[in-house]
């Protein structure tokens, strides 16, 4: 596919990275300087389920000491600038979930469950209610 509005050596180039048969060499522009060259790039052999060709099943255990965030969100509230700054100490600010409404759990910020507050040996912790699904995190 020749690009006719390109300059030659460059539509040469264009024309090398549309067609991965083709590689262009380094080239010489008009004034006689050297360009780098181009060639199609290669890429690991993919198998028909979409799998490489390594290893189908590598083991979880790889990932397994790697730390994430976990974090609870009580609710939201959205405020305009002004009103933030007039916060104080005993300020009280309404968030848009009501008492008794599920927390939602995150992890490394993706929602992941929902649940509810407990208390463990005077500590806050969390009671798992409703795990989200993979489809409906990727949809998210």
């Amino acid at each position: 596919m020749p690009c006719a509005s390109a300059s030659p050596p460059i539509a040469a180039s264009l024309e090398s990275t549309m067609d991965p048969s083709k590689t262009t060499e380094d080239t010489t522009t008009g004034s006689g300087q050297a360009e780098a060259g181009f060639r199609a790039a290669a890429f690991q052999q993919v198998g028909s389920d979409g799998e490489g060709t390594g290893d189908a099943h590598p083991s979880i255990d790889v990932i397994l000491d790697v730390p994430v965030t976990l974090s609870l969100e009580v609710g939201r509230a959205r405020m305009s600038v002004g009103k933030l700054l007039r916060l104080s100490q005993g300020s009280v600010v309404e968030l848009d979930r009501g008492a008794g409404e599920p927390l939602d759990v995150l992890v490394n910020g993706a929602l992941v469950a929902h649940g509810e507050i407990v208390v463990i040996n005077d500590k806050f912790g969390i009671r798992l209610t409703d795990v989200v699904s993979p489809a409906a995190r990727q949809a998210g």
